[in-house]
């Protein structure tokens, strides 16, 4: 198993954000993480990345604990979070430089050549990360997240901001990179989730709500929406 999660749990004073919860992603899956706003979807995703310690249970990552290895872990990651953090003053060429040189590829300027080239940034290259349009921006971290070639991708929201044929154009990049990837892939955008997913857990509350295939979860016929509200709605396996 890529990710293996055994009864995770975060707690702020009494509320449990994450609540013990367990589940796990072999290579290859391209695993939606589904929930409403609050549910505890981020604080997971840190929690696998080393972000953020959990309170109690484990994570570990390609076979390794992320308690015991976070730096070797954080190389094996490819994490891109909800906020997208960037350096606005930096040029896009020079923070792709400065992300690939935190990872020691050693060559540097072939893999900033071809991660440019991969999330479509090669007319804004040049530019200051700041004088970007929230879709390219996107881009940015997305180009962050994959330039060392990680075995795992977590990704928040990764469409975020991007209009219908930048979706798309990111949907094939994610469907492309999965082929020798594990993808861990949160969204509201839930025809997004259908196109992209192989398989969808749904948080709410910090507690696992469904786990199960896209298609297993559509056998009665209903649709992503409806399984998605019928979930939330309640405590119990869908």
């Amino acid at each position: 198993m890529s990710i293996v999660v055994e009864n995770l749990l975060k707690q702020y004073g009494t509320q449990k954000a994450v609540n013990n919860i367990s589940f796990d992603i072999q290579k290859g899956q391209i695993v939606g993480f589904l929930g409403p706003n609050g549910a505890g979807k981020s604080t997971t995703m840190k929690m696998i990345t080393g972000y953020l310690q959990p309170d109690a249970g484990t994570v570990s990552v390609c076979g390794m604990d992320v308690a015991s290895h976070a730096m070797d872990i954080k190389k094996k990651i490819g994490y891109l979070p909800e906020s997208n953090a960037l350096y606005y003053d930096m040029y896009v060429k020079e923070y792709l430089s400065f992300i690939g040189g935190v990872h020691q590829l050693q060559d540097l300027a072939a893999a900033i050549e071809n991660i440019v080239t991969l999330t479509g940034l090669t007319i804004e290259q040049n530019k200051k990360i700041g004088q970007l349009s929230k879709g390219y921006k996107q881009r940015v971290g997305l180009a962050a997240a994959l330039i060392h070639s990680p075995e795992v991708l977590i990704l928040d929201e990764p469409t975020s901001g991007l209009d219908p044929n930048q979706i798309v154009e990111i949907r094939n990049l994610i469907k492309q990179q999965s082929v020798n990837k594990t993808v861990l892939f949160s969204s509201h955008i839930l025809q997004e989730v259908e196109a992209i997913c192989d398989r969808i857990i749904i948080i709410n509350k910090g507690n696992i709500v469904a786990d199960d295939t896209l298609v297993n979860l559509r056998k009665t016929n209903r649709s992503l929406e409806d399984i998605f509200k019928n979930a939330t709605a309640a405590t119990s396996l869908v």
